[in-house]
């Protein structure tokens, strides 16, 4: 801790010095020391654009104030029309990035400190976007039977993304070895956010994983346990391991296909499908704790929202007026 009668010496910082700062934060810090890489690029994406700011504006990142992190706060919000969510972590970044330096005493003062984002205004509920089960089915449905690596590739992939709730992450980063097996039963053992679940496969969902890796197995490849247990089939990334970006372009061309990406007030995306699991699974009477779990949620009042979703339409107290409305 610096002394009172010891103040850090701003003039001899240089941004440099804060970015070696945020670079040591950033490697033993985030997540324990075991941070995504996926992670490590947005907080340094994040940081970058707020440095960029800065430099448009002459401003010198080490003897920035309070009151330039709320100018740039306004400049997120009326210029680049950000939401409240995406406002609320590029700030927490910054606000690391400086925190990292008053840490090692290069600043003494944190000028990101108590900045907070805009109050989201919209209904939790109404960012859920989600399918209806004969959605699912007819999703399921125009992806082809063909016996090619790409049509059984998405089929399992999709088919673990809408009814068991994977996150794209999770499934990027799962290899053949993630495959667990308890007796007659399948599952995919997933890395998540700051945490690592089994999530088991129903029977159906088992077989068409297992037809697409004994596809692959077919074609010649070997499967090792560090191979990815999802592949890309692109002429340049052939037998690399998928994409996040490439998960949601083929998620993207069956919606399209299927007329179930854009619809009046709606409009699903890969992460639709995670909130389809959840919402579709509370709905058919599954316990709350169970999709808890089987989402990897760690705060219950998360999955909650799926249940809030459903009962809003099938509970609306409207509904229970009887009070008779001519029809037009």
């Amino acid at each position: 801790m610096l002394a009172a009668n010891n103040p850090p010496q701003i003039s001899k910082v240089t941004t440099n010095n804060l970015l070696v700062a945020f670079a040591e934060f950033l490697d033993i810090d985030v997540s324990a020391g075991d941070a995504a890489e996926d992670t490590l690029k947005t907080y340094t994406r994040q940081l970058q654009q707020f440095l960029q700011w800065c430099d448009r504006r002459l401003l010198n990142p080490v003897t920035i104030t309070k009151e330039d992190i709320k100018k740039y706060r306004r400049w997120m919000i009326q210029q680049k029309k950000y939401k409240p969510a995406t406002i609320a972590l590029k700030l927490a970044v910054v606000r690391r990035f400086y925190q990292a330096s008053v840490d090692k005493g290069m600043i003494a003062v944190n000028p990101a400190a108590g900045v907070k984002p805009p109050r989201e205004k919209l209904d939790p509920a109404e960012k859920i976007t989600y399918l209806e089960q004969s959605e699912v089915e007819t999703l399921l449905g125009v992806i082809p039977d063909d016996g090619t690596v790409i049509a059984a590739r998405d089929k399992a992939m999709i088919a673990i993304m809408a009814l068991e709730g994977t996150r794209t992450v999770e499934l990027h980063r799962a290899d053949f070895a993630s495959l667990v097996r308890q007796g007659q039963n399948l599952g995919i053992r997933v890395e998540g956010k700051k945490s690592i679940r089994v999530v088991p496969l129903t029977p159906d969902i088992a077989n068409l994983l297992v037809n697409y890796l004994h596809i692959r197995e077919t074609k010649g490849e070997v499967l090792k346990p560090a191979r990815p247990l999802f592949v890309a089939t692109g002429n340049h990334s052939r037998g690399q391991r998928i994409s996040r970006r490439g998960m949601r372009k083929i998620i993207d061309q069956y919606l399209k296909k299927a007329s179930l990406k854009h619809t009046p007030g709606r409009t699903i995306s890969a992460h639709s499908l995670r909130h389809t699991a959840g919402t579709l699974a509370l709905r058919s009477g599954a316990d709350l704790r169970q999709v808890q779990d089987l989402l990897g949620h760690k705060d219950p009042r998360t999955t909650s929202i799926y249940a809030h979703v459903a009962d809003r339409w099938e509970n609306n107290p409207a509904l229970k007026l009887n009070i008779d409305i001519p029809s037009i």
